[in-house]
């Protein structure tokens, strides 16, 4: 086994090799791709360590020498197909497997949207500087508080708040269809939401000097998230939820907050929605927080954590030490891996694998996106 003194070294050596070949080194694709599957099925007793790697369409552009226009590849669904296509064309020649999604969706088979959290709260997503953003509901306590009211004026009849008009009609002609109802397995996490709808440093003056306050969002908060699963869960057929388990938030901004402010406001929201949705030891409860929260893996350890995505500053054996049964998705930098330092992948991986050594790991970047 090598050490960390020698990461610098093997990996310029790796990337040299490779390169000899003609960019990548010798490798029965086959036997590859077949290990991999068996590794992601079981990441802890698979003899080759699972890679996380997860292609996304934004990598056509330089792949393909394509001039870079992130809205319409957003929105003109055959146009990104027909990128996502030419790239899957090269990929297979390379890597043995089509990686990008290539599908165009069925206007017809599309289930009107229904009121997001974001929507009940009256929070506007806006498209700006290349991606959206979700913006600001209320901007003082006062305000605050007159938007918690509207809220929950709109969740004593949930059903209204969260279906849309023609939901009915529409609920008719796809089931005939057979296409399956949406569910609501996945959030903006709490600390994430709240900072959005309401300001960053706003977000942290309330948990401090109006706890109150603070309390009475956060408790909102949850309550309408439950109605939104719950509201769907039933038009899905299924009242208690139990078809569909699991449940994953995107939380980066949880490491704006201490210890005791993360405990107060945001573990609440995770304890209760996978005591929900996730409440068996084999059930999928993810938390993907890419930034430096490495303070609060003591508190995230009480989830009982299937699976994380965490920032890049936190290191494997860290997480390992607090969540020793946690597949961990990938400590791989995502500029290291967006912007192709080869050496830096390769040596971010050894010191990965060097880490894992008593626990297996998922290496990589699984990028996801915040909805």
């Amino acid at each position: 086994m090598y050490t960390e003194a020698d990461i610098p070294r093997l990996a310029a050596g790796l990337v040299a090799e490779a390169h000899a070949h003609g960019g990548l080194a010798p490798l029965d694709l086959d036997a590859f791709w077949a290990a991999q599957d068996a590794a992601v099925r079981d990441p802890f007793s698979a003899a080759q360590m699972p890679l996380g790697w997860l292609a996304s369409h934004e990598c056509v552009f330089t792949e393909l020498g394509v001039a870079a226009d992130w809205h319409r590849l957003h929105h003109d669904h055959a146009w990104r197909a027909g990128l996502c296509r030419a790239y899957n064309d090269q990929a297979e020649r390379i890597v043995g497997r089509r990686v990008l999604d290539e599908s165009v969706p069925d206007a017809a088979r599309q289930w009107p949207a229904h009121r997001s959290l974001a929507d009940l709260f009256e929070a506007k997503n806006v498209w700006n500087n290349e991606s959206y953003w979700l913006m600001e509901s209320a901007h003082d306590p006062d305000q605050l508080a007159a938007l918690l009211d509207r809220v929950e004026r709109r969740l004593e009849d949930p059903r209204a708040a969260i279906l849309p008009p023609g939901w009915h009609e529409a609920k008719a002609r796809l089931t005939a269809l057979g296409v399956k109802p949406p569910r609501y397995r996945f959030q903006r996490g709490p600390v994430t939401f709240a900072t959005s709808i309401y300001g960053i440093e706003n977000l942290m003056f309330l948990i401090l000097d109006r706890p109150d306050l603070a309390a009475r969002l956060r408790d909102v908060m949850l309550r309408a998230m439950l109605a939104i699963g719950a509201v769907l869960d039933a038009e899905a057929g299924d009242p208690t939820g139990g078809q569909v388990r699991g449940f994953q938030f995107n939380d980066d901004n949880c490491y704006l907050l201490t210890p005791e402010m993360y405990e107060f406001f945001g573990l609440p929201i995770l304890q209760a929605m996978f005591a929900r949705y996730a409440p068996a030891p084999g059930d999928r409860r993810f938390q993907h927080s890419d930034s430096a929260m490495g303070h609060l893996l003591p508190l995230l350890a009480r989830c009982n954590l299937h699976g994380v995505n965490f920032g890049p500053t936190l290191r494997v054996r860290e997480i390992r030490a607090a969540m020793p049964r946690t597949v961990i998705h990938g400590q791989l930098a995502p500029f290291t891996y967006s912007r192709n330092h080869e050496e830096a992948m390769v040596a971010e991986f050894l010191r990965d694998r060097l880490d894992a050594d008593a626990g297996r790991v998922i290496v990589g970047k699984r990028p996801v996106d915040e909805v």
